[in-house]
């Protein structure tokens, strides 16, 4: 993977870019996390497209400037960084908080989404869940113990964490403004507006994938979303929790790779 640098509106943005493919994918990560949350998927879909992985403004390695990180802004940002790398027609995966970026990106975008891949998409979910606090306590306090906790939460079912996700997680919590980025998110996604009217403008072909052990944002809520989804498909992943693309890269690759070609 190379890993190279955009400037966007005066920030420096980090993102990681892989593959020759004639169509192009980004891939958008979640609340706290980099560009390094897809690295398992990243080699099955660059056999198939030049693939596009940001560490979104305000996380990862990215610059962290003090605005209010919005939903809104999010989206924008991702049109801005796409324009930047001229980059003009994309299909768009986004996990969690990154699912939700990717709605309101594609619903104003709607002419330069080729499909439209959801991850446990954030939006629906109204309160919060245990697994969900334990991750925003240990962004706040980080330290190996508690991410490491907070992750083996996410994943609902006790599977092996990997050490470089959590020290990699606890380093980035630790860099200037990156508990204020976070903080201020919450906050943009918290009173983001309703996103029922932005699913149901939405003619773009999507896949909707959730864990069938999702503790963050539980797999009741995927019907919110293939129900005001025009054009909708969807999948349960077995034994998966949050992150399927973390915990069993290769199916989920199959799963999106099928539904792309």
């Amino acid at each position: 993977m190379q890993e190279e640098f955009v400037t966007v509106q005066g920030s420096k943005i980090r993102y990681l870019k892989e593959g020759s493919g004639k169509k192009n994918l980004i891939l958008i990560h979640g609340l706290g996390a980099s560009a390094e949350r897809w690295e398992e998927v990243i080699p099955y879909f660059s056999k198939y497209f030049t693939v596009y992985v940001p560490d979104l403004i305000g996380f990862g390695l990215s610059d962290k400037p003090s605005i209010d990180y919005t939903t809104e802004f999010f989206a924008k940002f991702i049109a801005m960084f796409l324009n930047e790398i001229n980059v003009k027609n994309v299909i768009v995966v986004g996990s969690s908080m990154g699912g939700q970026i990717a709605i309101e990106y594609a619903s104003a975008n709607q002419e330069n989404v080729e499909k439209l891949v959801l991850v446990s998409p954030a939006g629906a979910m109204k309160q919060s869940t245990p697994a969900l606090d334990a991750y925003i306590m240990a962004a706040l306090y980080p330290d190996p113990t508690s991410a490491k906790n907070a992750f083996s939460a996410m994943a609902g079912n006790n599977k092996e964490i990997n050490q470089n996700t959590v020290d990699g997680f606890v380093y980035r919590m630790l860099l200037p403004n990156a508990k204020y980025a976070f903080m201020s998110t919450i906050l943009g996604l918290k009173n983001a507006p309703e996103i029922s009217t932005k699913l149901a403008i939405l003619e773009i072909p999507t896949l909707v994938i959730w864990g069938e052990l999702d503790p963050v944002i539980p797999i009741k809520y995927a019907e919110y979303f293939v129900q005001k989804i025009r054009d909708c498909r969807f999948y349960q992943m077995e034994w998966c929790g949050h992150t399927p693309y973390v915990e069993n890269p290769k199916d989920f690759s199959k799963l999106v790779l099928d539904f792309l070609k």
